[in-house]
């Protein structure tokens, strides 16, 4: 399954071409029954716990292609191959990140057919490797929870000078990066509630990963979207060391770009070209009643290796429904971005742009949705 996975991949990567642009993609002529955006928003479905589809994606007709992974994992797709696109963020020892379900392509191409790797097993996903994380803090507000790692990236399959990209329920199509990625949380409820609104951030060295309480007003705000090319310094500021591994509490920061200049109440407004000088500096909320870990007591579950290859999962839809996995693992996407690490914008900023892909193949036109290339702040 996997060279025919890769086969795809290869001829679905034939399919791009020119940057046409656009934060909410424009195409002018789409094939013969094709769509950009899905009928529903990724963002506006909703599930509860344990009651998953075996996919939430869907849509057959749209021109990222079909979901990459499924929603329903449990022992049987728990592993080292596990194409799980459900993650859990509950606890500073117990959450998931997404990352590549394979080495050798950059965040801002496989954005959207990323994987869930958790820091516990139960969760039918793939497991970060013992000794992956290096610092951890693990921040509560009122509104929302926050984990800022410090990693090893290339433990899970990020490539060695890939500054990343942001991950978030929404995309430049509406369908969310990854298509069809689910997060649940028990950090507000006893049972694991759907995160609605989140964000990551991740790359070289670093991630950061929020998730905003679904009951809040305050949830679609703080967990903002919009500023994917400056990173965690300005989405997520934070006082998180590498070598310390912690939890504390915290006041909600201010909404991602917005900041208080000689008393003014500002927005930055991310440009559609080159980021050079943010020009600002976040307000960063100062935690409090910190608990310290040693990391080996935290992750006391993680591999140290490889395991076997997992099974699909065991669902009564199955039959019908894994050979979808099977099929192209996205459509046309090039990256034209490159992060540059001398970058002096507070060390923030790619330079990239979504948008849509065109090529003409034997006289038919193919589409995709560019995903951005986020430098890591």
């Amino acid at each position: 399954m996997r060279s025919f996975i890769q086969s795809s991949r290869l001829a679905a990567l034939a399919l791009g071409a020119a940057l046409v642009a656009a934060q909410d993609p424009v195409v002018d002529a789409l094939p013969p029954g094709m769509s950009v955006r899905p009928e529903i928003p990724h963002a506006d479905k909703r599930f509860t716990w344990p009651d998953l589809p075996y996919q939430v994606d869907t849509d057959t007709h749209l021109i990222r292609g079909v979901q990459s992974g499924y929603n329903i994992c449990n022992s049987t797709t728990e592993g080292p191959e596990s194409q799980c696109q459900t993650a859990h963020f509950n606890s500073i020892e117990d959450f998931c990140i997404w990352a590549p379900a394979e080495p050798g392509e950059e965040i801002g191409t496989i954005e959207g057919f990323m994987v869930a790797w958790c820091t516990q097993p139960g969760h039918g996903t793939r497991l970060i490797p013992e000794g992956t994380m290096t610092g951890l803090q693990w921040l509560r507000t009122p509104d929302y929870v926050q984990a800022v790692g410090f990693f090893d990236h290339t433990m899970v399959n990020i490539m060695p000078e890939d500054y990343g990209g942001e991950i978030d329920p929404h995309g430049a199509d509406g369908r969310g990066n990854p298509m069809g990625g689910l997060v649940f949380s028990n950090a507000w409820n006893e049972d694991p509630t759907q995160v609605v609104q989140w964000h990551l951030f991740i790359g070289r060295d670093r991630f950061c990963f929020k998730a905003c309480d679904p009951s809040r007003e305050s949830s679609r705000i703080l967990c903002d979207n919009r500023l994917d090319r400056i990173g965690c310094d300005y989405n997520a500021p934070n006082m998180a060391q590498d070598g310390v591994f912690e939890e504390c509490l915290a006041d909600n920061q201010d909404p991602p770009g917005v900041y208080t200049l000689d008393g003014a109440v500002m927005t930055y407004q991310q440009p559609e070209g080159p980021i050079g000088e943010v020009g600002f500096t976040p307000r960063t909320p100062v935690p409090s009643a910190c608990t310290t870990y040693e990391s080996a007591a935290l992750f006391t579950a993680l591999p140290t290796g490889t395991g076997a290859a997992p099974a699909e999962p065991t669902d009564d839809t199955e039959e019908t429904q894994t050979r979808i996995t099977t099929t192209a693992r996205r459509s046309a996407s090039e990256s034209t971005g490159r992060v540059n690490p001398s970058n002096t914008a507070g060390a923030a900023g790619a330079q990239s742009t979504n948008g849509a892909a065109r090529t003409a193949i034997s006289g038919a036109v193919a589409f995709g949705i560019l995903a951005s290339v986020v430098f890591l702040a």
